[in-house]
């Protein structure tokens, strides 16, 4: 069984601050780390290795030079092999653009290696919080997509998923191949040994650039190929002034909100 897993290296945002006169992220100082959804992603692959025979794991990410750290983070937690899609062509993409990208990376993998059984992602990125380039590179496939995901078994040539819904939880099942987004999950993502952390390092990983892709459309990636434009970012205010209500109970006490509203000219 083959499972490609897609990993994104983001910056921390408990580190990010926003530059007050550009209304720009202030990366210098801030560390880059492994998208936590994607951990849990790599995890829930791991655990289906764990009880697959023959299963192998590759790691899919798309970045500078620098990206390859989350590789190495991967592979040392249950990654087989790793592919890093690297080229100023990729420059400025947006989801729609990365998962044209990711998704022509994985068919030049295939052609060369073999289906992949199944893909997997976490259900989205921490610094963009999208949560589309998993399932657009399903559509762009042409294979099933299961979102949400807590926990993932395969039952023959089905991938069997516990989802979480509204109501709780719902079991879905997809032929595969198919691509599963990983939500957090119950359980955290493996820790690597001093031993596996040297294995990774010896690993190789395959750049992939724009030439080295068949059948790609430069008019399709960076921002040529991106319909979507951040035009403008900002710190939200913050303001301290609030009014606490101390009704005897919640229906007294939404009456004095609505009349609050009305008098502010809200309502």
């Amino acid at each position: 069984m083959r499972i490609l897993v897609c990993v994104k290296q983001v910056p921390d945002t408990t580190e990010i601050k926003i530059d007050p006169v550009t209304n720009t992220l202030i990366r210098a100082g801030v560390p880059s780390i492994l998208n936590p959804f994607d951990a849990y992603a790599l995890e829930v692959a791991a655990r289906i290795k764990d009880v697959t025979p023959d299963t192998t794991i590759t790691l899919l990410s798309m970045g500078p030079e620098q990206a390859k750290a989350v590789l190495t983070e991967g592979l040392a937690v249950g990654g087989d092999f790793a592919y890093l899609c690297s080229d100023r062509k990729f420059g400025g993409s947006d989801t729609l653009a990365t998962s044209y990208i990711l998704a022509s990376a994985i068919k030049q993998i295939e052609a060369e290696e073999g289906k992949f059984d199944l893909i997997m992602g976490g259900k989205q990125a921490i610094d963009g919080d999208t949560g589309q380039t998993c399932v657009e590179i399903a559509s762009h496939l042409g294979i099933p997509q299961i979102t949400y995901a807590n926990e993932a078994t395969v039952d023959g040539d089905e991938v069997v998923v516990k989802r979480e819904s509204d109501q709780g939880y719902d079991m879905v099942s997809a032929k595969m191949p198919a691509v599963v987004t990983v939500n957090k999950t119950a359980f955290e993502p493996r820790y690597p040994t001093l031993r596996s952390k040297m294995a990774a390092r010896k690993k190789e990983i395959k750049v992939l650039t724009f030439d080295d892709i068949k059948e790609i459309d430069v008019t399709r990636c960076g921002l040529k190929g991106s319909p979507t434009k951040v035009k403008k970012t900002f710190t939200p205010v913050r303001n301290k002034t609030c009014i606490k209500l101390e009704e005897e109970d919640v229906a007294a006490a939404g009456k004095k909100v609505v009349n609050m509203l009305v008098d502010a000219k809200v309502l």
